[in-house]
This record gives structure tokens, C-alpha cells and sequence, in this order.
């Protein structure tokens, strides 16, 4: 299991890890956060994804996206 960090301010910060198969696990936020702060979580976790591929990947870099909650079934999101 590798963790996913990021740096804000030369803070390095533990935002989900990353599992063998390489999925990404981390949270976008809670039950009481907007909807709008929700979309905002999620936009800037797929952009900081999509700037982290290496430039050796060919194909697709992200074959899905699916959200859940907790204990929740899994949605999938449509994406580029």
C-alpha cells in the first residue's frame, strides 16, 4: 500500500493511499459539506491526478471513476 500525498505551502499532506491493483482510495469530504464543496474536492483531486502522469503512460491514465460513501454502493462518474 503506497499513500498519496500532496504539498500545500511545503506541508506534505496524506490525502488517501493507493492499493496494489492501483486504485486510488481517499476522501472528498463528509455528510455535511455542500454539494458544491463536494464538486470542488472532487475537481481538484481528478485535475492533481491527471497532472501526476508520467509522461511514459500510454492509453488511457484512469479507466474509472467511481464514488461511494462508507458503507454505500459505488456510483460511476463519466469522464474524458
Amino acid at each position: 500500500m503506497y499513500y498519496v500525498g500532496i504539498d500545500i505551502g511545503g506541508m506534505s499532506i496524506k490525502v488517501g493511499f493507493v492499493d496494489k491493483e492501483g486504485n486510488i482510495n481517499c476522501l472528498i469530504g463528509k455528510l455535511s459539506f455542500t454539494d458544491e464543496a463536494l464538486a470542488e474536492n472532487f475537481k481538484a483531486l481528478y485535475d492533481v491526478i491527471l497532472r501526476a502522469r508520467p509522461a511514459a503512460v500510454k492509453g488511457a491514465y484512469m479507466k474509472n471513476i467511481v464514488l461511494t460513501s462508507t458503507m454505500g454502493p459505488g456510483v460511476k462518474v463519466a469522464h474524458d
